[in-house]
């Protein structure tokens, strides 16, 4: 049962062990199911800039990721392309962006057409010799040097 709490003014209760995954008095309305929008095919379209700065505002837009400019500052287009399917205005701005579509252009083209490595054939009169082997871990390997830059 709540503790009785006066505050000089009105009586408030105080609950001193609140059961906290009791369902809310006001039960939260799921939103209303709203028909599934359908996909746009269109380009998101990126240009890739260039903007001579100053080297403090190099500074600053190497540390935070980002940098603002004056008014009226001139930026140069190096490329137009598609933030989605990756490809260059001139290209594809007539036709659907395909990356909503299908990916696979992404990653080389239909992986089950791809052709298998070509693993090449050593001459005639070459022999395979085997080699000693080389620690990569450890105190060892960085000692002999393997694993640190080279001085």
């Amino acid at each position: 049962m709540p503790t009785p709490v006066l505050d000089g003014t009105e009586q408030l209760f105080f609950e001193p062990f609140v059961d906290l995954f009791a369902t809310p008095l006001e039960e939260p309305t799921p939103p209303p199911a709203a028909e599934e929008q359908k996909q746009s095919l269109a380009h998101v379209w990126i240009v890739a800039a260039e903007i001579k700065v100053e080297e403090r505002t190099a500074k600053l837009a190497d540390f935070r990721g980002s940098f603002t400019t004056a008014v009226g500052t001139r930026v140069d287009a190096l490329e137009v392309y598609c933030r989605n399917c990756r490809r260059p205005y001139e290209d594809v701005a007539e036709v659907d962006c395909e990356a909503l579509i299908d990916n696979r252009h992404l990653i080389g083209g239909d992986q089950t057409q791809r052709a298998k490595r070509v693993i090449p054939t050593p001459p005639p009169n070459a022999r395979v010799l085997p080699g000693g082997v080389i620690q990569r871990r450890g105190i060892g390997a960085y000692v002999s040097g393997v694993s640190r830059p080279a001085r």
